[in-house]
């Protein structure tokens, strides 16, 4: 005979206090990839493949998710985005 035993973990989960932002990127037929990757490890410290991959999604996908957190913290680099041509939003 013999004995099965269950063991339960409880497990805690911190959630996160506070609201996080998006920053939207939108795809356009006026940059390149190029650029886009380029400035997209530049303002948002991607690493080239994130960058990349951001940068398929806009243009496959319409639009991607870059980068969140925090609305003061990605004001800034919104705009540096906005300045550098492309086209994106805080959501």
């Amino acid at each position: 005979m013999s004995t099965i035993e269950k063991i339960q973990e409880d497990v805690l989960v911190a959630e996160q206090v506070g609201i996080n932002n998006e920053i939207v990127l939108y795809n356009d037929d006026v940059n390149t990839f190029d650029h886009v990757i380029d400035t997209l490890i530049r303002v948002c410290q991607h690493s080239s493949e994130q960058a990349e991959q951001c940068a398929i999604l806009v243009h496959y996908k319409g639009k991607c998710t870059v980068k969140t957190g925090v609305y003061d913290e990605l004001k800034p680099q919104c705009t540096q985005l906005l300045e550098a041509g492309l086209s994106a939003e805080i959501v």
